[in-house]
């Protein structure tokens, strides 16, 4: 009797394997982040090779191996699929799933990092939201999902705008689900990005290769 578990889960990337396959990184409700197989995902016509592309969201069914997953169906409900046609979203996207991908563990609770993941693809979207703010509120809130956040000390407080320390103890402290629900001016937006890019610097060890072609574009 073969095995199948069931997940609600995001593709934060895929690579090639062989000549026809594909293996997927799904950050998953059930299971946190795990690899899968999809066979034959590369060829003409198959049914997986749009299922299995980054960003694509839905329900998965798999069949658990000794030592891994292989993609036995898929049922997707939100493929992001303007995000891929526009180069600049697409890489916002793809930075948004790297810093996912860092973060994330197989087993583990994720189902935060997945509801911010997949809330901050639908925030770029949105034409009404600068990307830059999109890309600050993830940073700090990610970093507050996984319990690094400091929090802004006084001393810190007392030397930014008073509109800037708001919009940080708003992201730090609101839902997920209601964190893309305002607006700053660009002077906000300059030091809110500056902060939340010190603070990716000090608790990321990671040089990102997706925001390395964000900052030249």
């Amino acid at each position: 009797m073969q095995d199948f578990i069931d997940v609600t889960g995001l593709v934060l990337k895929q690579s090639p394997v062989g000549e026809y396959d594909r293996r997927i990184t799904l950050l998953t409700k059930e299971r946190g982040k795990l690899a899968a197989f999809a066979k034959s995902a590369r060829k003409q016509g198959s049914r997986f090779g749009a299922s299995t592309c980054p960003f694509c969201f839905g329900t998965f069914r798999l069949f658990e191996g000794k030592s891994s997953y292989t993609v036995s169906d898929a049922d997707i409900s939100n493929y992001f699929e303007e995000l891929m046609k526009d180069y600049e979203g697409a890489y916002y996207g793809m930075y948004f799933a790297e810093i996912a991908d860092y973060y994330t563990r197989e087993n583990n609770d994720e189902t935060d990092m997945l509801k911010l993941i997949y809330q901050s693809l639908r925030a770029l979207t949105t034409s009404s939201l600068d990307r830059r703010l999109v890309k600050a509120i993830y940073e700090i809130k990610s970093i507050t999902v996984n319990g690094e956040f400091p929090g802004i000390s006084e001393a810190e407080a007392a030397g930014m705008n008073e509109s800037t320390v708001y919009a940080v103890r708003f992201i730090e402290r609101t839902p997920i689900e209601k964190l893309y629900t305002f607006a700053v001016t660009d002077e906000v937006l300059t030091e809110l990005s500056r902060l939340a890019a010190e603070y990716r610097k000090r608790y990321m060890d990671r040089n990102f290769k997706s925001l390395e072609i964000i900052e030249n574009l």
